[in-house]
């Protein structure tokens, strides 16, 4: 077989995509919560707001999310019938520290995720939990400017202390920062960031990112300390950037998208900011707020793996070569199109290959195990008149991106500790707050506006990915109808 025996098979969610329960179990107000659904909601991610609260003119799809909160046992239990070795679900800070900087965890919401842990073991599913996913508690933004502030990497020592103590012997597989390099283009979600009229953006980007790398190799120290046996991820939005044409203005745009998207993992992985990372500070005029003992930590708790999202590949052209074949977007970051690729309903293009090519250039750089931990398509999902959904679309993505994935680690020998798809089951989508945009296997019944019973049923992909863990990824057949 491709894959060894313990390859995690497994699907992906996050708490405020997913979770619900927003003031529920003692739970504090999070950044997530107030960005609304509809045509105001980028300018808020963008990070142009002054009072972070709810307004009656919009509906904020994080308060309920799918109701994880309270369906747990159900969703653990269709996972555990599609055979999930493992499951990606994240931590809602505020439902640890509601303000995050109180001395005392809360109880009921440590206790919450101690449930969802102990039922996930009970069906032999290992939990793969990512900290912090683009979440954060209000107060810490309003108190203290969010990852700007130097404070916050105290108070993210304090939470990780308190997780690992916990659920040292629940958890095994633990991810710092979800997609950290989204920090650049969604500074509120990624850091809590609200800008002032006049400040330089992007100098606080990168003191923000320096104080989660810091925060970072610090958790991962503690958790060595508490639990040597934990595995410490970090991860990233990935996707090769290709160069238009062969032209050498465009070949080099591409190098510096790519090393755009590695720059804080490589300082993760490698525990050291990269020379061409410097350098490009150097020219911004922008300076890194090093402290005593910054470089020692970086560089003495680099990662244990490195994990990342891939959903499509990219595009670059030097300003000289521009074309007029138009822009696309994936996962925020537009990009040009590419006239070889298809597109989602989204305009996310489709690029199977490209996952392994991107697997192949992570490995080859960092030469430490990856782990995907989200892939997918986003679509429109219908019931037929039977109720049934049959959705060969979904399949026929994964299926394409699981061949290559079993091409990069058969033929070209790359190490992988396991595949999570994105979705599991139907949840709010963090680009658009729709949930007419689906990933699951699972249909829940929601709408865009938040209507309807939040019942969950099965896709036609439910059993597909069964046969696929069943075996092993071996078996990607699919009979269409």
């Amino acid at each position: 077989m491709v894959f060894p025996k313990d390859f995690l098979w497994g699907g992906a969610t996050a708490a405020n995509q997913y979770e619900g329960g927003y003031n529920e179990g003692g739970r504090g107000l999070a950044n997530v919560d107030v960005v609304p659904h509809g045509e105001d909601r980028y300018p808020i991610i963008a990070g142009q707001m002054k009072h972070l609260d709810f307004d009656n003119e919009h509906y904020y799809p994080a308060k309920t999310g799918v109701d994880f909160y309270h369906r747990y046992k159900e969703d653990i239990a269709l996972i555990a019938e599609m055979g999930f070795k493992t499951f990606r679900i994240s931590i809602a800070w505020t439902r640890i520290f509601p303000n995050g900087d109180e001395n005392e965890p809360n109880e009921e919401g440590l206790q919450f995720y101690e449930n969802v842990f102990k039922e996930l073991r009970k069906h032999d599913i290992e939990p793969l939990v990512t900290i912090t996913h683009f979440d954060m508690p209000v107060h810490l933004i309003e108190e203290y400017g969010g990852w700007r502030n130097r404070k916050l990497v105290g108070f993210y020592e304090k939470l990780v202390r308190v997780l690992f103590t916990r659920y040292k012997d629940l958890v095994t597989y633990w991810i710092t920062f979800n997609e950290i390099n989204m920090i650049m283009h969604l500074p509120f979600m990624g850091a809590g960031l609200v800008f002032e009229e006049g400040e330089n953006q992007e100098e606080i980007k990168y003191i923000a990112a320096h104080h989660e790398m810091v925060a970072s190799a610090s958790a991962t120290k503690i958790a060595k300390e508490i639990n040597p046996d934990f595995q410490i991820g970090c991860m990233l939005a990935a996707g090769v950037a290709y160069p238009n044409t062969p032209d050498p203005k465009d070949v080099r745009e591409a190098q510096i998208a790519n090393q755009n998207s590695y720059f804080f993992v490589d300082v993760q992985s490698r525990g050291e900011y990269p020379n061409y990372a410097l350098k490009y500070l150097e020219r911004q005029g922008i300076e890194i707020p090093f402290e005593e003992g910054d470089k020692e930590l970086l560089k003495e708790n680099t990662v244990d793996y490195i994990s990342f999202s891939y959903y499509s590949s990219k595009l670059a052209a030097h300003p000289d070569n521009l074309e007029s074949q138009g822009k696309t977007e994936g996962n925020v970051m537009g990009t040009l199109k590419n006239p070889y690729l298809e597109a989602s309903e989204w305009g996310w293009q489709i690029d199977p290959l490209g996952f392994r090519i991107t697997m192949n250039e992570m490995y080859d750089r960092y030469q430490k195990p990856l782990f995907v931990v989200e892939n997918g398509l986003g679509a429109v999902d219908t019931p037929n008149e039977n109720g049934n959904i049959i959705d060969d679309y979904r399949i026929d993505y994964l299926q394409a991106h699981i061949q290559e994935m079993k091409n990069a680690v058969e033929l070209d020998g790359v190490e992988l500790i396991g595949y999570t798809t994105w979705g599991a089951i139907d949840l709010v989508s963090a680009s658009t707050g729709e949930m007419s945009k689906r990933y699951g296997f699972v249909y829940v019944d929601r709408d865009d506006e938040g209507n309807g019973t939040l019942d969950r049923s099965k896709k036609k992909s439910f059993d597909w990915y069964k046969n696929v863990i069943e075996s092993n990824g071996e078996d990607l057949t699919n009979i269409k109808g």
